[in-house]
């Protein structure tokens, strides 16, 4: 994807959401390095939580789903103190690399339409070119993969775009591929920090869905 223009003025809410787009295409994109691990681990949660619910869910995805989008970043925080750098390296690749065929696909074509994923590709390759949007030739990333869909939904926020434009982009390819695979991500039993990854994209894409409603409503 291109770089994002230099962002004019935009509301707080607008800066979080763009944040959000962001560290979810980063964490989908490779396993975090240092620096990021660091940030995660010592970030404070974005909302008062319940500690005696916390230690009573069984896993991030029940934590997200009981409270939101600050019980999922706290449960993030808390897996990535409890991780090192080689664990999770190992971890990506177990699950989204895997040796063959990955068992979770970054790739949003599959999720969307499974039974015409080229086709769900072709429209986001239009949307993208009509936009002016190009993937890099030294990426390797197909346009469908889950960071590269983030970036583009981050490059909307931050261009100041019409929220109905952004709110047809989430609808056609944020929320149907994103979502689903978020939904995977949460409910596998072998990881462990990208499940909390998975269940905090899930509890964002909420909160995102449910702002446009509202928009569309008033």
């Amino acid at each position: 994807m291109s770089e994002s223009p230099q962002a004019p003025d935009l509301a707080e809410e607008d800066v979080a959401r763009a944040y959000c787009y962001a560290l979810i295409s980063r964490l989908f994109y490779a396993a975090p390095d240092a620096d990021l691990l660091e940030v995660l681990a010592g970030v404070s949660g974005t909302a008062d939580t319940d500690r005696a619910a916390m230690n009573s869910a069984r896993d991030a995805d029940e934590l997200a789903q009981a409270g939101g989008y600050g019980f999922a970043f706290d449960a993030l925080q808390h897996a990535a103190r409890s991780t090192d750098l080689g664990s999770l390296r190992q971890e990506y690749d177990d699950t989204f690399i895997g040796a063959g065929k990955a068992p979770i696909t970054p790739y949003l074509s599959g999720y969307s339409l499974p039974n015409a994923p080229d086709r769900h590709l072709v429209a986001l390759r239009q949307q993208l070119s009509a936009w002016g949007l190009a993937r890099r030739e030294a990426v390797f990333e197909v346009e469908d993969h889950v960071s590269a869909v983030c970036d583009a939904m981050r490059w909307l926020i931050e261009s100041n775009k019409p929220v109905d434009m952004q709110r047809a982009f989430f609808d056609d390819f944020v929320y149907t591929g994103v979502g689903p695979f978020a939904h995977a991500v949460a409910a596998n039993a072998s990881a462990s920090f990208y499940r909390a990854a998975g269940a905090l994209t899930r509890a964002f894409l909420e909160i995102e869905r449910e702002g446009f409603a509202l928009h569309a409503a008033g």
